[in-house]
């Protein structure tokens, strides 16, 4: 079991924004959409590239290399070429700070 990482200070992301931090040696992408906070694996399930610096359309990013879609939510891929969902994290408010962990070892 993983422990909770501290990414940011709960206030510190506005809307729309994200950061990425390092979990247990995988980049893990924050977003904040409408005061709520989601994590997703920072890699494109169609090539391995990074996702994070693509456009964020509501609850979709756009990766940047081919255009494949996917739900911040919940890690679904939404439009090829992409065809495997994301890996999604939990996501915790605890004392101001937003945390996040890798709990697919659990």
């Amino acid at each position: 079991m993983s422990d909770w990482i501290n990414v940011a200070p709960e206030n510190r992301l506005a809307d729309g924004e994200c950061i990425v931090v390092d979990v247990d040696g995988t980049d893990v992408a924050v977003f904040k959409i409408a005061g709520a906070f989601y994590a997703i694996e920072d890699k494109c399930t169609h090539d391995g590239a990074e996702i994070a610096s693509g456009e964020l359309v509501g609850d979709e990013i756009i990766c940047p290399r081919h255009g494949a879609r996917f739900c911040v939510k919940t890690g679904a891929v939404r439009s090829a070429p992409a065809y495997e969902d994301i890996a999604c994290f939990p996501v915790r408010i605890e004392n101001g700070n937003v945390q996040v962990r890798d709990n697919r070892w659990d």
